[in-house]
């Protein structure tokens, strides 16, 4: 099917920004799009499946739309993402105006574009917001565990809860790293990296290191986690994967009244030693059936990080399906 689309009134500066660089843009949209675009000024003629070739004028408005200054990288590959797992998302956005504004109601964090950038990721922010327990699991880039900081940071912007907890078990990702120098912190904080990450992007550095003073975020590692009961707290426990099933019930025994827990794990990068059960995957087994808990499973399909990602984690899976 061929279309045929054309942006007026003719904008110079953002059909430049649009197209990118060398037509950088374009190419990308019709890689990810499977369509064909061509132009001519203002003109554009994308050819493909009857499907994707509207997917994709959708997607170049809703580009056009928001180009009055150049498209940050990672707009565009988020938008590309987006179109591509949640094509209803453009008419949304369209909706919401052209200042790059979500039609969604966002988070209360520094960033006000953190939204469920596909059906999957709005589920999981659906299920962290009503549910006291929730898992997330599925394979790097799909947004796990940042989207889980979003929401704590949220709930204690709102007084929600009281406290952040982090946690994660400090296995090494098929290393050995010795024995690390330093106190409790700083030899936990390798681990714990994606985490302060994604706290920094969305409070800000001071303002973490105000919070970290102040005891309203705490790094807790999760072998120091028995005994407690953590009351009015936003707990998240990530990389449980290389949990052992022991761990996990010892962790998931400690969420106490008016306190959120997020899990988040891929189960494809299991670290722990050969033969060696993962709590993750037998927490999910066990408790699917538990009310108050939910499970959001990930795909390829939800990666938001470069393309290139979600292709990776498509050819190991179908890699792994073939051995199996």
């Amino acid at each position: 099917m061929i279309l045929r689309h054309a942006f007026i009134p003719v904008d110079n500066n953002r059909l430049s920004h649009l197209c990118g660089s060398m037509d950088a843009h374009l190419r990308e949209i019709e890689s990810a799009m499977d369509v064909s675009i061509s132009r001519r000024n203002e003109s554009f003629r994308i050819e493909g499946a009857k499907l994707q070739a509207e997917r994709a004028v959708a997607l170049l408005q809703s580009l056009y739309d928001q180009a009055k200054t150049p498209l940050e990288p990672e707009s565009f590959q988020l938008a590309l993402v987006q179109a591509v797992a949640d094509p209803a998302s453009l008419s949304r956005r369209a909706a919401a105006g052209s200042d790059n504004t979500p039609a969604e109601p966002s988070l209360r964090t520094r960033r006000a574009d953190v939204v469920g950038r596909t059906p999957n990721q709005q589920l999981y922010l659906g299920n962290i917001l009503s549910h006291d327990i929730s898992f997330g699991i599925g394979p790097a880039g799909t947004g796990k565990t940042f989207l889980a900081v979003a929401c704590a940071v949220d709930a204690l912007e709102r007084s929600t809860v009281q406290r952040i907890i982090l946690t994660r078990p400090a296995v090494e990702a098929g290393e050995r790293l010795g024995f690390l120098p330093g106190d409790l912190a700083q030899k936990v904080d390798p681990y714990l990296r994606p985490l302060y990450d994604a706290l920094y992007d969305l409070m800000g550095l001071d303002k973490v290191t105000r919070a970290f003073e102040k005891g309203l975020i705490e790094v807790a590692p999760l072998a120091f986690m028995r005994g407690r009961t953590l009351n009015h707290a936003f707990v998240i426990l990530d990389e449980a994967q290389n949990t052992t099933p022991e761990q996990m019930k010892m962790f998931l025994t400690r969420i106490g009244f008016g306190s959120k827990c997020v899990v988040t794990g891929d189960v494809s990068q299991i670290d722990l030693p050969r033969g060696e059960r993962s709590g993750l995957i037998e927490a999910e087994r066990i408790l699917r059936r538990v009310s108050g808990i939910a499970t959001t499973r990930f795909t390829a399909v939800d990666v938001v990080r470069h393309p290139l990602v979600a292709r990776i984690v498509e050819a190991y899976d179908a890699a792994r399906s073939d051995g199996e």
